[in-house]
């Protein structure tokens, strides 16, 4: 691994992959860790989903439903203490499972053996219907025309995870977190509510909706003096991800269409949700926010020219940004892994004051 600083933005590019006590009195109704989750974390998973025989799901108002949600609780949980909190948004194709799977034993791992600061995360389900895959939508966790996801992570999981869990008040203790478009979806919030969160971390992040090489259209490499902005709206068959040399291909308007419809009203709304714009919109200043972006070179979404069209944007404006590279790695759970060690590490750094002692 090996570190270089560039500016405000410092670069790790990767070379090499590599019990709770009690729940608060009104959870013991429902929160249960079932059979099947049992023994494979070091600290606990409470389940407050359908996906195992019982539905425990939590009320979610803001979208007229019920809702999974996955809480991780670390060992030795003491409710009478106060511990950082972590909110994880999966990407496309998934939903709350995806970080059971890949990514949660990792991080469990690192707080068992002390390498992460202990800290409870939300995992909730952000997929439209319930039912991830490949022809499923995602909401992007993003009030749109699909639902009010946003509300939904802010005014219903959120809330639940303050009412019942012993989470700290500083903002600076408050993490959104997510992987492709949780990714994006975090930096977006991570920006808009700078009052309740002070870090924020991406893997391959889409953090500009609007990316367009001048001269290369979508799929261009980033040049500081020959990007721009989409500006027009077509039938959305361009596609904005290719993979298996091209014979896969995924059109702009599977991502596009559910969340901003057809037509003219698109741009202006993409703009609205893009986290490169909204740095200027809502006029972020050094400081305000710890931001880590963790991406490979050779992403089949293109989102290494996003990310790099960020990053240019955040050095313009001052910005320190922490840059986790692979240069060979792709849109996929092997280079996610890959980097999160060193995201693992970054990250105890913004957290450490916040250890349970």
């Amino acid at each position: 691994m090996v570190r270089t600083t560039v500016g405000l933005l410092t670069t790790v590019v990767v070379t090499s992959c590599w019990s709770i006590t009690t729940a608060q009195a009104q959870l013991g109704r429902f929160a249960k860790r079932t059979p099947v989750l049992e023994d494979r974390f070091h600290g606990q998973v409470l389940d407050f989903t359908c996906n195992h025989g019982v539905d425990r799901r939590i009320e979610a108002p803001s979208l007229g439903e019920k809702r999974d949600l996955y809480v991780y609780l670390p060992p030795r949980y003491d409710p009478a203490k106060k511990y950082p909190f972590i909110f994880w948004l999966h990407g496309i194709e998934q939903d709350e499972k995806g970080f059971l799977e890949h990514g949660l034993p990792q991080v469990d791992d690192a707080i068992a053996c002390g390498k992460l600061v202990p800290a409870i995360i939300a995992i909730p389900d952000g997929s439209l219907r319930g039912r991830p895959g490949y022809f499923s939508p995602n909401s992007g966790f993003l009030n749109s025309r699909a639902g009010h996801f946003e509300d939904f992570l802010f005014n219903d999981v959120y809330d639940f995870i303050r009412r019942n869990f012993a989470i700290r008040p500083e903002r600076q203790a408050h993490v959104l977190a997510g992987v492709s478009i949780g990714g994006g979806a975090a930096f977006h919030h991570g920006i808009v509510r700078r009052s309740e969160f002070g870090v924020v971390v991406g893997f391959f992040p889409p953090l500009n909706l609007r990316w367009r090489g001048c001269h290369g259209g979508y799929f261009a490499n980033f040049d500081p003096d020959t990007w721009c902005w989409r500006e027009h709206y077509h039938l959305g068959l361009r596609p904005v991800g290719k993979f298996y040399c091209g014979l896969v291909s995924v059109p702009w308007r599977r991502l596009v269409h559910p969340l901003y419809g057809h037509g003219n009203e698109v741009v202006p709304q993409l703009a609205r949700d893009n986290p490169i714009e909204l740095l200027d919109a809502y006029d972020v200043k050094e400081g305000e926010l710890a931001m880590l972006i963790a991406y490979g070179g050779r992403d089949q979404f293109n989102i290494d020219a996003q990310v790099e069209s960020f990053l240019e944007r955040a050095r313009q404006r001052g910005l320190t940004v922490h840059v986790i590279h692979e240069p060979s790695g792709r849109h996929d759970v092997r280079t996610a892994l890959a980097m999160l060690p060193a995201a693992i590490g970054w990250l105890t750094g913004q957290l450490e004051s916040f250890r349970v002692k």
